[in-house]
């Protein structure tokens, strides 16, 4: 049974745990994995470098214990990982935990649609950039087409998860943000969440600038034009997207806003690589080591020492303070295919 939830310096919940099982990733996205980096001879980590299923269930018990309520499956692709669902049945089994989610370029999904439901997950969220196959393919850094995937998310909406279906668009500036208006239309009326995020600059290996970022409000202002919107209260306290619905009945669209609207002071996140560092923040230099621990003769309660000390100790505001000064200098960063988004 779950314990009294603890906070860190900022009065920030410990709620939520993402847990990325695979670095490795089909696709080569320019903002996340670009070719030049992750060509074939990049080095990934060796299986016995990630963490085993029983060592992240391990991870996500304590976590639970300290106040973790959903836990999140990413990647790189997490469904790279050999018998996933089998994972997702030893998490969704854990008591105190409400939702177990999973993230997916959406490739490998409909294969395992059916298996992940079975064994207890509640929700999916694809990464969808474009419906322009071009453009799509480019994005994909020319890993996959586009009809396999929107068959893919067709087959989990018929699924019934309980969570439901949600996309993850990322807008870049002169690359897919003449497409918004297509995306939201292609999915009103269908019962999927579309979410628009601002390009981020994850990691150190996107040569991201911010000129290339489209502000969530300048999207809401042009899907709003079309098709009428009005703002719907959050969920819960940090939830990242900001929810609207089209007032017509046609559905809801969120926006992903960590760059013009940084959402910090909210935060209950911390992410688990697949080679067992914790972080505490999605633009964090460094993590700790639980991976070693695990490994030795320590037991539980020092896991669980160690998990509250460092979330206790926590005062990561990334995007608030590059949000707060433009001068602020640029540092190492982990990249996203260890740690997912």
């Amino acid at each position: 049974m779950a314990g009294n939830a603890l906070s860190d310096r900022f009065s920030r919940p410990l709620h939520d745990l993402r847990i990325s099982v695979m670095d490795r990733c089909n696709f080569r996205c320019p903002y996340c994995m670009p070719e030049a980096t992750y060509h074939e001879h990049f080095r990934f980590l060796e299986p016995k470098e990630r963490l085993s299923f029983d060592e992240i269930e391990r991870v996500a018990r304590v976590a639970v214990s300290l106040g973790v309520r959903k836990l999140r499956l990413t990647g790189g692709e997490p469904l790279l990982r050999p018998k996933l669902p089998e994972l997702v049945a030893r998490l969704a089994a854990i008591e105190g935990v409400e939702d177990v989610a999973l993230t997916t370029n959406g490739v490998l999904l409909e294969r395992h649609v059916q298996e992940l439901k079975a064994a207890g997950l509640n929700r999916v969220t694809v990464s969808l950039d474009s419906l322009d196959p071009a453009v799509f393919a480019r994005m994909s850094g020319g890993r996959a087409q586009l009809e396999p995937v929107l068959e893919a998310i067709d087959s989990a909406a018929r699924a019934g998860f309980s969570g439901g279906v949600k996309l993850n668009s990322v807008i870049q500036r002169g690359l897919n943000d003449a497409g918004v208006e297509e995306l939201a239309e292609r999915f009103r009326h269908s019962g999927i969440v579309l979410r628009f995020i601002e390009y981020m600059d994850v990691g150190t290996r996107n040569h991201w600038e911010r000129a290339e970022v489209v502000p969530s409000r300048d999207l809401l202002e042009r899907l709003d034009a079309r098709w009428p919107l009005e703002p719907v209260d959050a969920h819960y306290r940090g939830e990242v997207a900001q929810r609207y619905r089209y007032c017509d009945g046609g559905g809801e669209v969120g926006f992903i806003s960590s760059v013009t609207a940084p959402f910090c002071g909210d935060c209950s996140r911390a992410r688990l690589s697949s080679e067992g560092q914790l972080y505490t923040c999605l633009f964090a230099s460094e993590g700790t080591d639980l991976r070693t621990l695990l490994r030795s003769d320590a037991d539980d309660t020092a896991l669980r020492a160690l998990l509250a000390g460092v979330w206790r100790q926590r005062t990561d505001r990334y995007s608030e303070e590059r949000a707060a000064s433009s001068d602020a200098p640029a540092r190492r960063r982990i990249e996203m295919n260890y740690i997912g988004g």
